[in-house]
């Protein structure tokens, strides 16, 4: 199929071979796995996938993409659904989904946010992505690239920074190297926050400005005393806490 990359779908389609055969070996699919890919564009992944899977469901957006799939693929080996990703119900689909896909890069960051929400369900995901947003998922306090996402991420799952991709292994080639990440939840988390939502809260806050102190970001959520009871220096930044903290003081303001 001759498709022209639509910017603001954010297309850009893998095709090098050898990267596509490393992505693949990578996911390990099974023929019965409950698959889902996000953006299957024009099947660098899709057609390999299907070689072992059963079945496979694909979320696409693009309506003569879908069109072109229509016609390309047996209707009973694909299920195409022609909606936007980031309101895709993926819980739907039904339990122990794996999820893949060369997303969008932007919307990237909201749709692994949205995805959390269906983690009940999710097995593993496979994504490639920008390389610096894999960086900042897996990034390790007191580093610059440790924030919001690094902890958010870091608290549900476990997650595996696979391989670099160079720009010139898509077409048209993005302006940045990408990367392969394989995300996998955890079955029991390490450190549950009572409340998730204020858990996400103070994250938020404590990141609001990177360069100022929990006391200044936190003003008003926790005391000097309250610093102190939970045993973290009010002086450091946010960048500067694991999760375990962040999660220690979600749960001392909703007791």
């Amino acid at each position: 199929m001759k498709h022209i990359p639509r910017k603001r779908f954010g297309q850009n389609f893998l095709i090098d071979q050898d990267i596509i055969r490393a992505l693949v070996e990578s996911i390990r699919p099974q023929p019965d796995d409950l698959m889902v890919e996000i953006g299957p564009g024009l099947g660098a992944l899709t057609q390999p996938l299907l070689k072992t899977l059963d079945h496979l469901h694909v979320v696409e957006l693009d309506r003569d993409i879908v069109s072109w799939m229509q016609g390309h693929y047996p209707a009973g080996k694909i299920t195409i659904h022609n909606q936007d990703a980031l309101k895709f119900d993926f819980s739907s689909l039904g339990e122990r989904i794996r999820v893949v896909g060369n997303l969008p890069y932007n919307i990237s960051t909201p749709l692994l946010f949205h995805l959390v929400q269906s983690v009940d369900c999710i097995v593993d995901m496979h994504f490639m992505l920008q390389k610096e947003v894999v960086e900042r998922m897996v990034a390790e306090p007191s580093t610059p690239a440790y924030g919001r996402l690094s902890v958010m991420l870091q608290y549900r799952f476990y997650m595996e920074y696979l391989v670099t991709v160079p720009p010139e292994a898509f077409d048209p080639p993005p302006k940045v190297e990408s990367a392969f990440v394989r995300l996998v939840p955890f079955a029991r988390l390490p450190c549950p926050a009572n409340d998730e939502a204020m858990l996400g809260k103070v994250v938020t806050a404590a990141f609001s400005q990177r360069r100022k102190t929990l006391r200044n970001t936190l003003k008003g959520l926790l005391s000097d005393a309250d610093f102190s009871a939970l045993g973290i220096d009010s002086q450091l930044r946010a960048e500067n806490l694991h999760v375990t903290q962040f999660v220690a003081m979600a749960n001392f303001l909703g007791s």
